[in-house]
């Protein structure tokens, strides 16, 4: 294991690949930026949104997928004022044992601002079944509700006839996941190589409880299926100066987000300004980090170093106070839903440990084997 040398990204991450420097993909794309023509970006973005307005059908000329959250708050606001185009937004929603109030009230939020809005809900016994089954065969219990995630807004995209869809960050310059990168900097399009859809592989949610007429929502459209709609991609990231997350965290306060106001020793997030609309994000983060050796606060650390809010040892300090932080409230409810006990969580995740990167101390607690800021 490995750390970037400017920042604290480490080499463990899925897809993700150190030059000869020991630097990450996501820092030397940051260096580019000093050199781009942001003019030359602004004219690619208004190519991009011609192409939205030319080829609408629906009345709606672009779509955007929504949490209510910090980063789909922005892009919603900056594509209607400043795009001026005509967004319908959808949101794919947790059932009512894992949404919370403060979701339901942030998409609220978005729609008092004069969008129109789409709810797609999943039938709640077969979400509740893949999450067990992601939990037992990949201790990751977000593997099935992440592939209906990503897979709800091209579905409907295709349906209504909407041609463009903005998504926000570019996961392969801005965190470093190269699966992702598509032919230019914008191109969204390979985003069915990410690691989480894993290339859109659906047929391990089947079994005889569950058929594919059952997990249709879970299914990313074909390449063939999206080619013959015409169907583009984007990263509305790419084209701004000030994509972060306290950037965007800021912005959408302003306009009626509703933050967390909870310890970062129970969320792991010193701000509160992350996975708003339900609580078990967070307890998978700690996994992530068992099984890694980084979680939320990576990626925090990382994109303030990078833009000198905080040096690379003030982040150190952050990563070992917080990284891999959850509530054992978040782990409670989180078993009671899939009917499971606490040792049965405990057991699936223990044998899930990187044990070369962590190892029990004294108290039979995980700690990690690695130095924070160096590695192993």
């Amino acid at each position: 294991m490995k750390y970037c040398e400017k920042c604290l990204q480490v080499d463990t991450r899925p897809g993700t690949k150190f030059d000869n420097k020991g630097v990450c993909p996501a820092c030397n794309y940051f260096e580019t930026l000093k050199d781009v023509d942001w003019g030359e970006r602004r004219k690619e973005l208004d190519g991009i949104v011609a192409f939205g307005k030319a080829n609408a059908h629906s009345g709606y000329d672009c779509i955007i997928g929504v949490s209510g959250g910090k980063d789909s708050t922005r892009q919603a606001f900056f594509v209607k004022d400043v795009l001026k185009m005509n967004p319908l937004l959808v949101s794919l929603s947790y059932p009512p044992e894992q949404i919370t109030q403060r979701g339901v009230d942030n998409v609220a939020n978005m729609i008092s601002h004069g969008f129109d809005c789409i709810t797609i809900n999943p039938g709640p016994e077969v979400w509740k079944k893949l999450m067990r089954k992601g939990f037992f065969e990949y201790t990751n219990w977000a593997k099935s509700t992440e592939l209906a995630l990503f897979s709800s807004v091209p579905r409907l995209a295709i349906a209504y006839q909407i041609p463009l869809i903005w998504w926000g960050e570019n996961s392969a310059l801005q965190l470093g996941d190269l699966n992702v990168m598509g032919k230019s900097g914008s191109d969204g399009n390979n985003l069915r190589k990410m690691n989480t859809l894993g290339g859109g592989d659906i047929t391990w949610l089947l079994n005889e409880e569950i058929k594919k007429q059952d997990i249709l929502q879970y299914n990313y459209p074909s390449e063939k299926e999206m080619e013959d709609a015409n169907l583009r991609i984007t990263f509305l990231g790419y084209f701004w100066k000030d994509w972060s997350l306290v950037d965007n965290g800021n912005f959408a306060a302003l306009r009626g987000l509703d933050i967390r106001n909870e310890p970062p020793s129970a969320i792991g997030d010193p701000l509160g300004i992350t996975s708003l609309d339900e609580d078990w994000v967070g307890m998978n983060q700690m996994i992530k980090y068992l099984k890694f050796g980084f979680g939320r606060i990576s990626d925090y650390v990382n994109e303030d170093i990078r833009l000198g809010r905080i040096t690379r040892q003030e982040a150190i300090e952050l990563t070992k106070k917080y990284d891999g932080a959850c509530g054992p409230k978040y782990i409670k409810s989180f078993c009671d839903y899939i009917g499971i006990t606490e040792t049965d969580f405990w057991e699936k995740v223990d044998r899930s440990v990187n044990k070369d990167l962590f190892e029990r101390d004294a108290m039979g607690n995980w700690a990690p084997k690695f130095e924070v800021g160096i590695g192993l």
